[in-house]
């Protein structure tokens, strides 16, 4: 069944954007839009002599108006959308693997822009960032229960990005009914996420190769900064680790770790509840030293304007933990934040080696997991961002 949608005019600058691949057009690309009510949904689009050039959300409130769906003879219906959940399905099940969480769908690298779809055993959590995916709300979530077949389905659409779409905040049950806490496993290791209250949809999922890499890698002390639940921390603590020191402001993540640890049995785990920047510099003057780093801040840069600030504030939680790094040690760094950049990460992290007199070498450089898929032509997918630092001295 085909479904209704406006028609969008693009005007030069639009045209040239939907020639990059890029699938957002910005309101400043289209001359206008026609033949609909006004309401979001889905707009074709128009070049200036009428060509069809496509189809996309359309969301009349945002900056980002339209998001490219499909091309001039894929017409966006149910069988689409039914395909392109099958489609993002079988590229994760195509590496072999289903583990007991995971990101389903994620977005634009999905062909389903602004839907987020995260799986925690058998519940799902859903987001609809924007107005256009929003509107599809309806035809979207019984063809997810068709092909996912979830025992329930919760949309946490209460992210504040939301509001840039004129849509309201709210958590809604979808389908069936999805407790509170849900335990799943990360190898060995169990944890806890909580579908209402939990960051994101409940749990960090991007994180979670790394955290087995982090196990792997543990040797000695081990000190995780911005632990949240503890997952570098449990990995490390399960591994190789003699003692590890998990740091974690927020009073609730601090709860979570230490439920986390007594679930795993955990004994050589400290929890502190403090500020990264203030217990790295306190450790620096009673000159303590670690044999494992790891840091994975919250994203300190959400657009443009953010940057400078917060590459100051990247190359000094970096310095300051390169000061306390034993010689020979491996600093873990990462960054979830898309305005910084591979080059400009790269950068920051050389200029807090220099001014620790400290030399490095890479040891590993790892990409998103397969389940946040890169989009070609679309760098804001590729927002994360990870180093794996050895000392040489």
């Amino acid at each position: 069944m085909a479904l209704p949608m406006a028609d969008a005019f693009l005007n030069r600058k639009g045209v040239d954007r939907w020639r990059s691949g890029h699938p957002w057009i910005y309101r400043s690309g289209i001359d206008r839009v026609e033949e609909d009510t006004g309401a979001e949904g889905i707009a074709r689009l128009l070049d200036y002599r009428r060509r069809v050039m496509g189809h996309a959300f359309l969301s009349r409130d945002s900056q980002i108006t339209l998001r490219v769906l499909s091309g001039a003879y894929e017409v966006p219906d149910e069988a689409m959308f039914r395909k392109r959940l099958e489609n993002a399905l079988a590229w994760r099940r195509s590496f072999g693997t289903r583990p007991s969480a995971e990101r389903l769908v994620f977005g634009e690298s999905d062909g389903l822009p602004g839907v987020v779809v995260d799986r925690y055993e058998n519940h799902l959590v859903v987001q609809f960032l924007s107005a256009g995916a929003e509107s599809l709300r309806s035809v979207l979530v019984p063809l997810m229960v068709e092909v996912f077949e979830p025992e329930s389905i919760l949309g946490r659409n209460d992210t504040t990005v939301r509001r840039l779409e004129g849509l309201p905040l709210e958590v809604v049950q979808l389908h069936g009914s999805t407790p509170d806490t849900v335990e799943y496993h990360e190898g060995d290791l169990k944890f806890t996420a909580n579908p209402r209250t939990g960051q994101k949809t409940g749990a960090f999922l991007d994180q979670v190769g790394n955290h087995v890499r982090v196990g792997r890698l543990a040797r000695g002390r081990v000190y995780d900064g911005f632990s949240y639940a503890g997952g570098f921390a449990l990995a490390a603590a399960a591994g190789g680790a003699e003692s590890v020191v998990a740091v974690e402001t927020s009073a609730s993540a601090v709860a979570q770790i230490q439920a986390n640890a007594k679930a795993n049995r955990v004994k050589n785990l400290e929890v502190v509840d403090g500020n990264v920047f203030d217990d790295l510099r306190t450790r620096f003057q009673k000159k303590e030293r670690f044999d494992v780093i790891v840091l994975d801040p919250p994203a300190f840069a959400k657009n443009k304007r953010e940057l400078p600030g917060a590459l100051r504030g990247y190359k000094e939680i970096n310095l300051r933990a390169m000061k306390i790094l034993a010689p020979g040690g491996i600093l873990v760094t990462c960054s979830c934040s898309y305005q910084l950049t591979e080059s400009l990460f790269d950068e920051v992290l050389t200029a807090g080696a220099g001014d620790a007199r400290r030399t490095f070498r890479v040891r590993e450089r790892p990409e998103q997991p397969h389940d946040h898929p890169i989009r070609l032509g679309f760098p804001e997918s590729r927002y994360l961002k990870c180093r794996v630092l050895e000392s040489l001295e």
